[in-house]
């Protein structure tokens, strides 16, 4: 590694960019490691100071968001970076290969930071969990507007290879941390230890999607009516709180 990769100044901070503390910026460096290991992006790349690098990881993003994974024009990436066309190919092996590795990096990103926060939900008496993981993920994508943004794409838009690669892995470690707060929840006597673990984890995960992705894509609560003038957020999260907790809670 060159001395210029290893003395870069911490990247500047951007409510859209999904880099918010040094701590993150470690964790995705490492990522970086092992994908030029898999040949997905080169030695080059890497060498990049911190800034340059997320410019380009984010123009790729926007790009994909615009105009779809299958449409991404690798002249506007350039441009929405502020590098030249060659100096991308320089970076990347192939077309195709920019694409796959801006998704690699932000889905493994993303799971990094869910994970993180297991341990810390689980720990919490579920009343407390539950509101803590819905509030702080809405909280947290509305800083990550590119980010959130991709996701959605990926998600509602029934691209099948990010269905593969970027959805099913994030919304697998959204479920299990559901089901460790649960379980916790049922080993500690807050809940029945009779309710369907399974069954269970996977209605409440599918409630707090919906109430969650509501507040972050306005076209959403559109349809599902969520929230509204004269019922916040603070309002329907009590109610959910109480329909859930309270309908699988140990009896007195």
């Amino acid at each position: 590694m060159s001395t210029q990769s290893t003395q870069a100044s911490e990247p500047d901070l951007t409510a859209e960019g999904f880099i918010t503390t040094p701590a993150d910026w470690g964790q995705l460096h490492g990522h970086i490691l092992q994908l030029e290991q898999q040949g997905l992006v080169t030695r080059t790349f890497r060498r990049l100071d911190p800034d340059r690098q997320l410019a380009i990881i984010t123009a790729i993003l926007d790009e994909a968001i615009a105009k779809g994974p299958a449409g991404l024009n690798i002249k506007q990436v350039a441009e929405r970076a502020g590098v030249s066309v060659g100096s991308l190919y320089t970076y990347f092996p192939k077309r195709e290969g920019l694409l796959a590795f801006a998704v690699e990096l932000c889905t493994r990103y993303l799971t990094d930071m869910f994970d993180s926060y297991r341990p810390y939900l689980a720990a919490l008496p579920l009343r407390e969990a539950l509101p803590a993981f819905l509030a702080g993920g809405v909280e947290w994508g509305q800083m990550q507007t590119g980010l959130v943004q991709f996701f959605a794409r990926a998600a509602y838009h029934g691209e099948s290879a990010l269905t593969e690669q970027v959805v099913r892995p994030i919304a697998r470690v959204m479920l299990e941390m559901v089901r460790d707060m649960l379980a916790q929840a049922v080993a500690r006597g807050e809940v029945r230890e009779e309710i369907d673990l399974e069954a269970t984890t996977r209605v409440i995960y599918g409630l707090i999607v919906v109430v969650g992705d509501s507040q972050l894509l306005p076209y959403l609560n559109a349809y599902f009516q969520v929230t509204g003038d004269e019922v916040p957020l603070e309002r329907v999260m009590t109610a959910l709180m109480a329909l859930v907790v309270d309908g699988i809670g140990a009896k007195a």
